[in-house]
């Protein structure tokens, strides 16, 4: 597959029957464990190869780490909090690389495959289907937060839990039902990474912003200017794309647009098969919100109604 639609990992057809998908992320922590830290960066990157409908094979580790300046034991437990996602997705670590930097950063390359015809892409989505989203928004406002200290211990865990969890049971769901068109929510935010569905598909989205789940707290902390830097570029980005309904609060916008960091997936599903799809999720424990629906053909464009 080519670059056209910004996918979420590049794919190689190895055989008729075998897909090869590649894809690779590391970034900077956002919580304070360490072994959270690397449980949500594998989890973040293993969430590539789910969004196009893979499965893992073989994880290899990215690693930027200030030694001697930094306590060793700090590395080891981020490296103990990567493989222990590895293993729960079912795929090998083979190796990776380090090297000496100020700043720690960690993540993976990551290997999976699929079947060529099974392929899921973020350019498949048609008009008149139902979106459906899987994780609830607000990790890049909370982490901001958490970095002022002002977040509470059950808001930390809370987003702790959301980024930490793997998106392999949402891609169980979604290719039980035959979904053809979906994208995970990361760094670009829900509009950013919608704006590139409705772009790559030719369609337009429309969402019901009192549908979108927001972990709890974070459009509190929006209202208190607690948005990152990346959200308001990602703001910035799709403004020319986005259509925002008067009467839609503009905090809310910002929440949208939230960086997110290891967000769930964003499905398009016909609407003969969202009952299936919605069952399928929430049998897995899955959140399953219905966020809205494809609109017409045409430029890729966003509405975003109140």
């Amino acid at each position: 597959m080519g670059r056209e639609g910004s996918d979420d990992a590049g794919v190689y057809k190895l055989t008729e029957e075998i897909a090869l998908i590649q894809t690779v992320d590391f970034f900077t922590p956002m919580v304070n464990d360490p072994a959270d830290f690397g449980r949500v960066a594998a989890a973040n990157a293993l969430s590539d190869v789910y969004a196009m409908g893979g499965r893992p094979l073989t994880a290899m580790n990215v690693v930027c780490f200030p030694a001697p300046d930094q306590d060793p034991e700090i590395l080891l437990a981020i490296l103990q909090g990567g493989l222990e996602k590895i293993r729960e997705a079912g795929a090998l670590l083979v190796g990776g690389h380090s090297l000496k930097d100020q700043e720690i950063k960690y993540g993976l390359s990551v290997l999976g495959v699929a079947h060529p015809d099974r392929i899921v892409t973020n350019a498949a989505a048609s008009p008149d289907q139902a979106l459906v989203l899987t994780k609830p928004l607000g990790t890049g406002i909370l982490s901001t937060a958490l970095k002022g200290r002002l977040l509470s211990p059950e808001q930390e865990r809370r987003m702790t839990e959301v980024m930490i969890a793997l998106n392999d049971r949402a891609a169980e769901a979604m290719l039980e039902v035959g979904v053809r068109a979906a994208t995970d929510v990361t760094g670009f935010g829900l509009l950013g990474h919608g704006l590139e569905m409705a772009v790559a598909s030719k369609v337009e989205l429309i969402i019901d912003s009192a549908a979108v789940p927001l972990i709890d707290g974070v459009l509190d902390l929006a209202r208190m200017g607690l948005v990152p830097a990346g959200s308001h570029v990602n703001q910035s980005f799709c403004s020319k794309s986005v259509f925002v309904q008067e009467g839609v609060d503009p905090f809310l916008v910002n929440v949208l647009a939230d960086a997110q960091t290891s967000g769930g997936l964003l499905m398009a599903v016909d609407r003969g098969d969202l009952p299936a799809l919605v069952k399928g999720l929430e049998g897995r424990g899955v959140l399953a919100a219905v966020i809205g629906r494809v609109g017409q053909a045409g430029p890729g464009r966003i509405k975003v109604m109140g």
